[in-house]
């Protein structure tokens, strides 16, 4: 009885989770998730139940008030979608390869001594964007050289188009392809704080123009108010300050990885191409499919043919008075034949579709 095909999530070399049979892909440590999702959850729990609840008869025209708790249930909703579509879906991910590149390999130069074979190919390439030069570096672990922009994470082990960085909170590396619904989850949750924030400062306002006509009074009766300002405060430190900074890296087209290890060397920006154009990029432009068919059956890979020719090496210790040591190597489509024979202690090179240099 055969065994069923494997699927490519299955055999999957990174480091990353798969649910649902491979349609979902999260990060290593996406057990953080859970966590974020906790302090979104609880404080706007809390808010609707402590404060918005008390706010539903304050409005009386058209039953305003209820409109407070909608839309506290509603954009939470909304900014816990755009943290699951970042965490599962495919950031970016580069195809790996199953061999080095055989087109930049070379051999050095071969003695009778020397192990025949020995790869050297270049570990830093150089690639023309907006008609500057850009370094490509080889990745030892995906074996590419990664696109400009790319870079390995090493925490979900995966060579990651246009890196940003690996966030903990997401528990995924944020690239290409999720950077757009990451930069819409921190914004909103700026947002949803500062409603929260406010809401809850104009709960104890309309205490105080009730029956708490003091501060002290209002917040005594309303404790929870004061942790929700008090918490949203102290968030608004985080999920703000990421805001304003990733909307600092979108207008000049820069990512977190630049930012922090290029700011330093002085050099120009290749990407900057205006900051509407970089807005209208993140934003609306469409995001490309990903580069892998997780859910696809694996299929049976054919054995690639040594690089560059690097053959069979045939070696026969000397035994007698005749001892042969042939190696082939394929040199710009020729073949060198190397022929080794003891004969009055005189070595005879012979060449096939060459001159001997």
């Amino acid at each position: 009885m055969t065994q069923p095909q494997q699927r490519v999530y299955q055999a999957w070399k990174g480091d990353n989770r798969f649910f649902f049979g491979g349609r979902l892909i999260f990060g290593p440590d996406v057990k953080s998730l859970g966590v974020s999702v906790s302090l979104i959850v609880v404080p706007v729990a809390f808010f609707c139940v402590f404060v918005a609840q008390h706010l539903r008869h304050r409005f009386r025209t058209y039953d305003a008030g209820y409109a407070i708790l909608v839309v506290a249930v509603v954009y939470t909703i909304y900014v816990l979608l755009l943290l699951f579509v970042t965490a599962g879906r495919d950031p970016g991910i580069v195809p790996r390869a199953s061999h080095p590149p055989e087109e930049d390999i070379h051999y050095d130069d071969l003695s009778l001594t020397d192990t025949p074979g020995r790869l050297q190919f270049p570990r830093v390439k150089e690639v023309i964007v907006n008609g500057m030069p850009v370094k490509v570096k080889y990745c030892e672990t995906c074996m590419v050289y990664r696109p400009p922009r790319c870079s390995h994470c090493s925490i979900c082990n995966n060579c990651v188009e246009r890196f940003d960085h690996h966030c903990p909170w997401v528990g995924r590396c944020i690239g290409k392809r999720n950077y757009r619904y990451f930069f819409l989850f921190v914004s909103s949750s700026t947002l949803l704080c500062i409603y929260v924030f406010a809401i809850s400062a104009l709960y104890i306002k309309f205490l105080m123009d009730g029956d708490y006509p003091t501060v002290w009074k209002a917040l005594k009766h309303s404790p929870a108010s004061l942790a929700l300002m008090i918490y949203c405060f102290i968030s608004l430190w985080f999920v703000g300050g990421l805001t304003g900074f990733h909307t600092y890296l979108i207008s000049t087209n820069q990512t977190t990885y630049e930012n922090f290890r290029y700011r330093s060397d002085g050099r120009p920006n290749v990407y900057d191409q205006g900051c509407l154009s970089h807005f209208q990029e993140v934003v609306f432009a469409k995001i490309q499919p990903s580069k892998h068919k997780f859910r696809a059956h694996i299929q049976e890979e054919v054995q690639a043919p040594p690089a560059n020719g690097a053959g069979e090496v045939e070696e026969e210790r000397v035994g007698g008075p005749r001892a042969k040591v042939g190696d082939d190597l394929d040199i710009d489509g020729d073949l060198l034949k190397i022929s080794q024979r003891h004969k009055h202690g005189d070595i005879d090179i012979e060449m096939g579709g060459g001159d001997a240099n």
